[in-house]
C-alpha cells in the first residue's frame, strides 16, 4: 500500500512539473513587439512567405521551427556630400543634402526590409542607402537646369523624393524627410546669377522707391490742393453763416416789432372794445331789468287769463274727448269690418289659386302621361316590327336552307340513283352526267358569241396554199376560238363520238386544233366576200 501511494505522488509531481515547463515555455515563446520596433518571425511562417512582420502587438514564436529578431524604427539622418553632379547644362554642382530614412511599417515595404535588412546594423544600412541615394540624386539633377533647381526648390525636392522614395521601398526603408543645403558650383554660376538677381532686386525695388517717392509727391500734392480748397470752402460757408445769421437777426426784430405793433394795436381794441362792451353789458342791464318788469305784469297777467283758459279748455277737451272716443270706436270698427272683408277676399284668392294651380298641375300630370304612353307605345310598336321582321328573315333563311337541303339530298339520292344503276362505277355516272349536260354546255358555247354584232367581213381568198382556202381558213380560226368541246369532255373523262370531231397537234406552237367531221374546199381564185 506505501509502494502504491508513493508512485501515485511521483506521477502527479513529474505531471506538474511538465505543466509547469510547458507554460513557462509559452511564456517564455510568447514575443511582444515594442512600439518602435518591428517582430520579424522567420523560419516556417506559411503562405509562402520567408517571414512573419508584426508592428505592435505580439506573437508566439514556435520552439525549433521559428526564430524572431527586432528590426528598429529609429530615424536614420544620412549625410550626402554629393560633388560634381551635371545639371541638364553640362554644369557641375555640388549639392550637399541631408536624407533622413527609417524602416518602413506598410507591410509590402516591412517584408522588404525583413528580407534584406535583418541582421544588419545601422552603418550597414546608411551605406546600401547613402549609394541608392546619390544615384538617384545625380539622376534627378541632370534633368534640370540650374535655374530650375535653385529657384523651383519644391519641385526639385519633389522628384528627388519621387525617385529615392521609390528605390528605398525596394530595400524596406522609407524617406522621412530631405534637406538639401547651399547649391554650389564651381564655376561661379550660381553666384552670377545670385549677383544678377541681387541687381534685378536692387534696381527693382529703386524702381519702386522712386514710384513710391512720385506717388508721395503727388499724393502730397493732392492733400495741399484739397485742404486749400477745404479752407476756402470753410471760409465762404463762414461767410455764408455770418450772412445768414444775420438776416436771420434782422428777420426776427422785424418779426418781433412787428408783433409788437400787432400786440399793441390788439390791447388797445380790447380795451375800447372791453369798455364798449362794459356799457353795453349796463345798457343792457337796464333793459333787462325794465322787460323783466313787464314780464312779471304780463306773466301775472297771463297766468289769470290761462286759468280761466283752462277751466275753458277743460270743458271742451272733455268734450273733445268724448267726440274723439265715439270717433275712435266707430273707426276701430269700420276698421275690423274692411279687415274682416280684405281677410275673406284674400282667402278666396288663394282658394281660387289653389284650385287653378291644382287644374293646372292635373292637366300637366295628365300630358305627361300620355306622352309616357304614347312613348311606350310607339317604342313597343318598333320594337314588335323589327321583331317581325327579323323573325321573317331568320324564317326566309330557314326555308332557303331547308329547300336547299332538301334540293341538295335529293340531288344526292338522284346521283346515287345513277351510281347504282350504272354498277356502283362512279366514272360512268359522272359520263352519264356530263352527257345530260352536254347540250346545255353547247349551248353556253353559242350564246358566247350569239351576241356578236358583225355588220361586215371581207375576206380576200387567194385560193390557199394547197391546205384550203382563205375562207376555210378563215371560218376554222372562228370556230377554234370557242372552248374545245373535245377539251372539256376530255378533262372530264368523256370520249365524244367521232362525228363530233376530234383534236389534232397543231405540232407548231404545241397547242391542239380542232377538226371538224367533214373538211369544205374552197375556190382557189380570191374572191372578196361581204357579210
Amino acid at each position: 500500500m506505501g509502494e502504491i501511494s508513493l508512485a501515485l505522488v511521483a506521477t502527479v509531481g513529474l505531471s506538474a512539473l511538465a505543466v509547469l515547463i510547458v507554460i513557462g515555455v509559452i511564456i517564455n515563446q510568447y514575443k511582444r513587439c515594442p512600439s518602435n520596433r518591428i517582430l520579424v518571425i522567420y523560419g516556417k511562417v506559411g503562405g509562402g512567405r520567408s517571414a512573419k512582420c508584426i508592428h505592435g502587438g505580439g506573437a508566439f514564436v514556435i520552439p525549433v521551427i521559428q526564430d524572431y529578431q527586432f528590426l528598429s524604427l529609429q530615424p536614420m539622418p544620412i549625410e550626402i556630400n554629393l560633388t560634381g553632379a551635371l545639371s541638364k547644362q553640362n554644369i557641375r554642382v555640388n549639392v550637399p543634402s541631408t536624407f533622413t530614412v527609417a524602416i518602413s511599417t506598410d507591410p509590402a515595404i516591412m517584408n522588404n526590409a525583413a528580407e534584406r535588412l535583418l541582421g544588419l546594423d545601422e552603418r550597414q544600412i546608411k551605406e546600401q542607402a547613402q549609394e541608392i541615394i546619390l544615384g538617384q540624386l545625380r539622376l534627378v539633377i541632370a534633368t534640370l537646369t540650374i535655374e530650375e533647381i535653385n529657384r523651383d526648390r519644391e519641385v526639385f525636392l519633389q522628384q528627388v523624393n519621387k525617385n529615392v522614395a521609390a528605390e528605398l521601398h525596394k530595400l524596406g526603408l522609407e524617406l522621412l524627410n530631405v534637406n538639401v543645403r547651399d547649391i554650389t558650383d564651381a564655376s561661379g554660376y550660381i553666384e552670377a546669377i545670385g549677383k544678377k538677381s541681387a541687381a534685378e532686386a536692387i534696381n527693382k525695388a529703386r524702381v519702386e522707391v522712386a514710384e513710391q517717392e512720385r506717388f508721395g509727391a503727388v499724393g502730397e500734392a493732392k492733400a495741399v490742393r484739397e485742404r486749400t480748397v477745404q479752407v476756402a470752402l470753410e471760409a465762404t460757408e463762414t461767410e455764408k453763416g455770418k450772412k445768414e445769421a444775420e438776416r436771420t437777426m434782422r428777420m426776427v426784430t422785424a418779426q418781433l416789432e412787428a408783433e409788437a405793433a400787432i400786440a399793441e394795436a390788439q390791447a388797445n381794441r380790447k380795451k375800447t372794445i372791453d369798455i364798449a362792451a362794459e356799457r353795453a353789458e349796463a345798457e343792457v342791464g337796464v333793459k333787462r331789468a325794465e322787460a323783466q318788469q313787464r314780464i312779471s305784469i304780463a306773466e301775472l297777467e297771463a297766468e289769470t287769463a290761462a286759468k280761466e283758459n283752462m277751466a275753458r279748455a277743460a270743458v271742451i277737451e272733455s268734450n273733445a274727448m268724448l267726440a274723439e272716443r265715439q270717433a275712435a270706436a266707430q273707426q276701430r270698427a269700420e276698421v275690423a269690418k274692411a279687415n274682416a272683408e280684405r281677410e275673406i277676399l284674400i282667402a278666396q284668392r288663394q282658394r281660387e289659386k289653389a284650385l287653378l294651380e291644382k287644374e293646372e298641375l292635373v292637366r300637366q300630370e295628365i300630358e305627361k302621361l300620355k306622352r309616357q304612353v304614347e312613348a311606350d307605345a310607339e317604342a313597343e310598336r318598333i320594337r314588335r316590327v323589327a321583331q317581325g321582321e327579323a323573325d321573317a328573315i331568320l324564317l326566309k333563311y330557314k326555308a332557303d336552307a331547308d329547300g336547299m337541303k332538301q334540293l341538295l339530298l335529293a340531288k344526292a339520292e338522284g346521283y346515287h340513283n345513277i351510281i347504282r344503276a350504272c354498277g356502283n362505277d362512279p366514272d360512268t355516272a359522272a359520263k352519264l352526267i356530263l352527257l345530260e349536260k352536254l347540250e346545255t354546255i353547247v349551248e353556253k358555247q353559242v350564246e358566247a358569241i350569239a351576241n356578236l354584232k358583225i355588220d361586215k367581213i371581207t375576206v380576200w381568198d387567194s385560193g390557199g396554199n394547197g391546205d384550203g382556202s382563205s375562207t376555210a381558213h378563215f371560218i376554222r380560226n372562228f370556230v377554234s376560238s370557242l372552248p374545245p368541246l373535245q377539251e372539256i369532255a376530255r378533262q372530264a373523262g368523256v370520249e365524244l363520238p367521232a362525228y363530233l370531231g376530234s383534236l389534232v397537234d397543231s405540232g407548231a406552237n404545241g397547242k391542239t386544233e380542232k377538226t371538224p367531221s367533214r373538211t369544205g374546199t374552197a375556190a382557189p381564185k380570191p374572191t372578196p366576200k361581204e357579210g
